[in-house]
């Protein structure tokens, strides 16, 4: 009995149920909510019609369709390896790495088919093109220059495609075996240069230092007897003016001063315990004041 009313009623109001059905079906297909980490490429009758950002959007049911879902996080590319030649002709191996962000969906999708692949085409044709007007030695040490030449080239050569490389990575640059044979041969002879030529520096330093050190000695040697020269000359003349001034009396006392000071000297010596003084010596000294007397 239930049942058959529950028939009934939908049966008499069936037009109102197929309705409700309808606007719930097309309220639900006009809502879309769209993540934060993408975004929908709406087509309308086949042809680009919007591009919706993330959160609640609205559409025409029926006839918009979110024909692509791209993703907007950075994506990485795989490390690729790529053989190059230098300006100096030597063959080296790099491995390259670049990431990238979709910030143009509409361009991403209708523009390009495979971007991963026409990416990693690009970088590998402007790394042997940036590689070939480079020697080993500037490959090696202008590395960061490099990689923000390589980063500027392929921006500007993707700029079509709706796409931001946010970095470019030059990993390895490898080399084969003859050729780090011969930069190790070389890099051995250029410590031994080196070696030898501080060996040479220090050499040369040690005679200078050493000729400085004799130089030095003799100036201050000169300068000593300068000195005395000095000293003895400025004690002739104060003895030459006492004489002068107090005749042979401070002859003799000069005299006798220097006898004592001998004297002194003799009984100080550790070696001798006895001192003998020759019978004469006062005569002489006598004789000596004396002829001192008659000049004067």
């Amino acid at each position: 009995m239930l049942e058959d009313q529950i028939m009934e009623l939908l049966s008499s109001n069936l037009l109102y149920v197929l309705v409700a059905a309808l606007i719930i079906i097309t309220v639900l297909r006009s809502v879309k909510i769209v993540p934060q980490s993408e975004q929908f490429v709406i087509e309308r009758f086949g042809r680009l019609h919007a591009v919706l950002k993330p959160g609640i959007n609205m559409i025409v049911p029926f006839l918009d369709k979110a024909a692509h879902r791209i993703s907007i996080l950075e994506r990485q590319l795989p490390t690729a390896s790529q053989d190059a030649i230098t300006k100096d002709n030597v063959l080296v191996q790099v491995d390259t790495s670049v990431f990238y962000r979709i910030i143009e969906p509409e361009k991403t999708v209708y523009r390009i088919r495979d971007v991963d692949a026409a990416i990693a085409t690009t970088v590998a044709g402007i790394v042997r093109a940036e590689i070939g007007r480079m020697d080993l030695d500037e490959v090696q040490s202008n590395r960061n220059e490099m990689i923000g030449t390589i980063k500027q080239l392929v921006e500007s050569a993707v700029d079509d495609w709706g796409i931001e490389v946010t970095r470019a990575e030059l990993l390895d640059v490898n080399l084969d075996q003859a050729t780090r044979d011969a930069m190790m041969q070389q890099l051995n002879a250029e410590r031994a240069r080196r070696a030898q030529v501080t060996e040479a520096e220090g050499a040369k330093r040690a005679v200078e230092l050493n000729a400085d050190a004799e130089l030095y000695a003799a100036e201050q040697i000169a300068k000593a007897r300068r000195i005395t020269a000095d000293a003895e000359a400025y004690a002739t003349s104060v003895v030459a003016k006492a004489i002068a001034e107090n005749g042979v009396e401070a002859a003799q006392y000069q005299v006798a001063l220097k006898q004592v000071e001998a004297l002194n000297a003799l009984g100080a010596s550790p070696s001798s315990s006895t001192i003998l003084v020759p019978a004469n010596a006062l005569e002489a000294f006598g004789d000596a004041f004396k002829m001192l007397k008659g000049k004067a």
